[in-house]
Order: structure tokens, then C-alpha cells, then sequence
């Protein structure tokens, strides 16, 4: 135990280079498990089993000795844990700090990764770059516009909008909005084929379906008229990978797509796509989340941009008609 006790004043020298596991460590060893450390820390358990090994890895030590019912501390885990407990408070402090100190000068800086679906993205969240660049002049942001489900820690994701329920997770989501679903064509299509006065006439039209490797859209809700709600199963004579491919597909005249017509007022208004069965347009809808990893895994740029469009984001899914019609 001497050598490891010896040995802290090394740690103690090199505890900034692993400053950003070290939180989620002791956060493990307080709350005696990874779950419940994952939930405090609001980050899925396998990031935080992760980043604990990841330590591990660098400093060459085993920290934990792991079993089915419990955690225990090895004698290097302890030192550890010894030498970096004074020291986290006063590092958090100093990050927030630093990231009002940016604020107030305009200076914060950083490189922030935002994933987002096609349409969604490029409606509602391009727009709003412009305003993040003038507030944080110093911030990159990244975006990456993909209809697919993308893991964020997998993939060195800070921030997303998604369409949908979110499955259980330790991810901070914020719901922003409501997406409603209706079905489009093109004029030009609905001149050669006259549109379906029922929703059960679809079988005899060229339906696209937005399909990827992770999900298929081909139940589209209805609602009789003063009835019940139902869903039928389509057959598809085109598919699509993302949402901007369908809806230029459908504007060309290719058939009949599903969406929310909120979501294609422009080319509605150009006269490129009409609705159509409005009279059994189905009450479901699909929450829109904005959707983080938790406080603890966010730098302050990413904190900064998280808050900000977080709000507007908001405002302008209000304002284009999607929360409320």
C-alpha cells in the first residue's frame, strides 16, 4: 500500500491530463454502482463503464474490483480517489467560470457536433446557424443531416434533434415541438392519377416510403371521419433514404408521400405538392426532442449552443405551425 500512497504525488502531477474521467470515477464509487452513477450523471451506463476503463487504460491501474453485487475500491482506486477529491470541486468551479468568463467577453470557443434529420434540419435548424455564429463567433459548429439513428457517444455526437419517442436512455431530451403526418402529391402527379377519395385507395396509387437501415415508414395513420383512428400497412412503388430525397421525389410527381405538411408549406405554396385526404388526416403525432448528452458531459460551448437553440428551435417549430394546427 506504501508504494501506492508514494505514488500519489505522480497522480496528483498528471490528474489533468485525465481530468475528464475522473468525475464520472468518483461519481461511480459515491453512488457504489455504474447505474447508479449513469443516472446522476445523466449519461447511458456503458459511457460511464467506458470512461472508467478508459482511465484504467491510461494510468495502467486497476481502480475497481468489479463483481455482480458490488464495487470495491482496489488500493490503487483508493489513492486515486484520495488524491482527486480536493481537486474536482474546485475544477468544476473553475469551468463554470471560465465559460461565464467567455460569455461575458464573447470569446467562448469550441468545436460542436449537431446531427439532425434531412427535412427537420434543413427547415428549422440551418436557419439558425447564422444567429449561433454571431453570438459565439469563436464556436465551429458541425452538422451532419442523416435520417438514421446515430449514437451519439459511438459517434462523437454533442447534440440532436429527433423525431419520435426516445427510447429509455440517460440522455437529456428537451421536446421542442410535435410533427403531424398527412399525405402529399404533386398536382402534375394527382393530373394522372385522380387523388383517393378514401385512404384504402392508396393500394391503387404510387405510394414512396421513406425507408433506412434502422426503420420503415410504411404504416400511415388515418382517422375515419367522426371515427376511430386506424393504420395500413403500404406498399411502396419507390423508397426513399431520407426525407428531402422523398420530398423531391413526390414533387416531381412520383406519387404519394407521408409527412407533415407544416414541414413542405413552400413547395405547397409553389404549387409543386397538395394535400390530399385531408378529411382523414389521423390526430398522431411524433414529439420532437432536443436531445443532449448530460450537464456533465458538455464543455461549455456545447452548453452554450445546447441553451440557445434550445429556445429557438422552439420558437420557430411554434412559429411554422407544427406544435399547434
Amino acid at each position: 500500500m506504501d508504494k501506492y500512497l508514494s505514488g500519489q504525488a505522480i497522480l496528483m502531477k498528471d490528474l489533468y491530463a485525465h481530468l475528464p474521467h475522473l468525475y464520472v470515477f468518483v461519481t461511480v464509487v459515491e453512488c457504489g454502482s455504474f447505474q447508479a452513477a449513469a443516472r446522476r450523471l445523466e449519461l447511458p451506463r456503458s459511457s460511464v463503464s467506458k470512461r472508467v476503463a478508459q482511465l484504467e487504460q491510461q494510468l495502467g491501474l486497476r481502480l475497481l474490483q468489479r463483481s455482480t453485487r458490488r464495487l470495491n475500491l482496489t488500493a490503487e482506486g483508493k489513492a486515486l480517489l484520495d488524491a482527486a477529491s480536493p481537486l474536482l470541486p474546485a475544477v468544476q468551479r473553475l469551468s463554470h467560470l471560465t465559460q461565464e468568463s467567455q460569455l461575458a467577453q464573447g470569446q467562448l470557443t469550441g468545436h460542436v457536433v449537431i446531427t439532425s434529420s434531412t427535412l427537420l434540419g434543413e427547415r428549422f435548424l440551418i436557419p439558425l446557424l447564422s444567429d449561433v455564429k454571431q453570438a459565439f463567433p469563436g464556436v465551429v459548429v458541425e452538422l451532419r443531416l442523416n435520417d438514421e439513428v446515430v449514437d451519439l457517444i459511438a459517434e462523437g455526437v454533442d447534440l440532436a434533434l429527433r423525431i419520435g419517442k426516445l427510447p429509455d436512455s440517460s440522455l437529456v431530451a428537451r421536446q421542442i415541438g410535435i410533427k403531424r403526418w398527412g399525405c402529399l402529391a404533386s398536382p402534375n402527379y394527382l393530373a394522372r392519377h385522380p387523388a383517393p377519395q378514401t385512404p384504402y385507395e392508396l393500394a391503387e396509387h404510387q405510394c414512396i416510403v421513406l425507408k433506412t437501415s434502422t426503420y420503415r415508414l410504411d404504416h400511415w395513420s388515418f382517422q375515419q371521419p367522426g371515427g376511430d383512428s386506424f393504420q395500413l400497412k403500404i406498399s411502396e412503388s419507390s423508397i426513399a433514404d431520407d426525407g428531402r430525397t422523398l420530398v423531391a421525389m413526390a414533387s416531381s410527381g412520383m406519387g404519394v408521400i407521408w409527412g407533415d405538411p407544416a414541414w413542405v408549406k413552400a413547395e405547397i405554396a409553389a404549387g409543386k405538392l397538395a394535400e390530399i385526404l385531408q378529411d382523414w388526416r389521423s390526430n398522431s403525432e411524433s414529439p420532437i426532442h432536443w436531445v443532449s448528452l448530460g450537464r456533465q458531459a458538455r464543455n461549455p460551448a456545447v452548453e452554450a449552443v445546447w441553451q440557445f437553440l434550445g429556445e429557438r428551435l422552439g420558437e420557430r417549430l411554434e412559429e411554422r405551425d407544427c406544435s399547434k394546427q
